[in-house]
């Protein structure tokens, strides 16, 4: 059976959000899970856990909580990246002064709004994540310019030519193969990441946030 999911770039958003809240009491019980990506590769499924050789060359057992959700990424095209379009692009400061992309993931149109807001992220030190859509698309020299608006702002964000740039596709359980490549956005637990999602690559192609 086919299952879906969120796209790997909006979940574990509720702890950010939280933080630009105004500051109030906090209780025992309202307290968010911590939140923890796994990257890496399968080296074995179960049916209720995955066992994954980290991108750091750890290895981890990830618990499948009841319910998981799972999907591929597909390569897209920079080409495809047009005004109105959601996206969510990983970035690093530019020396010369903005951002430059290192990743881009075009969300399907049923999710647009998803996860919306710019964040810190953990793809590379110093990176951020910005899920907003696309106000304009310029063609330069080296790649594109995009400026992408989100909650009144305004962000522009180079992608240089190579950057990858996918969007979200199917998959199966027969998908967990070992050597598949895989983003687990989970939350800590004391016997581990505990996951709702798994976002696998397939047909050569890699989760590239």
């Amino acid at each position: 059976m086919i299952k879906t999911i969120l796209p790997a770039l909006v979940l574990g958003l509720s702890a950010i959000a939280s933080a630009a809240l105004p500051a109030a009491p906090v209780h025992a019980e309202d307290q968010k899970p911590e939140q923890v990506h796994v990257r890496g590769s399968i080296v074995a499924y179960s049916g209720s856990a995955l066992t994954v050789k980290t991108r750091e060359g750890e290895t981890v057992d990830v618990t499948l909580a009841d319910g998981w959700k799972l999907a591929s990424v597909a390569n897209a095209a920079v080409t495809d990246i047009k005004p109105g379009d959601f996206v969510g692009i990983a970035s690093l400061p530019s020396e010369g002064g903005g951002d430059g992309a290192l990743e881009v993931l075009i969300f399907p149109p049923a999710m647009k709004g998803a996860g919306e807001g710019s964040y810190g992220w953990d793809l590379k030190p110093n990176s951020s994540m910005t899920n907003a859509t696309v106000a304009d698309a310029v063609k330069g020299v080296d790649g594109r310019t995009v400026t992408v608006s989100y909650h009144g702002k305004e962000k522009k964000i180079a992608i240089p030519d190579g950057t990858p740039v996918v969007t979200i596709a199917p998959a199966t359980n027969d998908d967990l193969v070992p050597g598949a490549a895989v983003f687990i956005p989970a939350e800590k637990a004391a016997s581990g990441p505990l996951a709702h999602q798994v976002l696998v690559g397939k047909n050569g192609v890699v989760p590239p946030m």
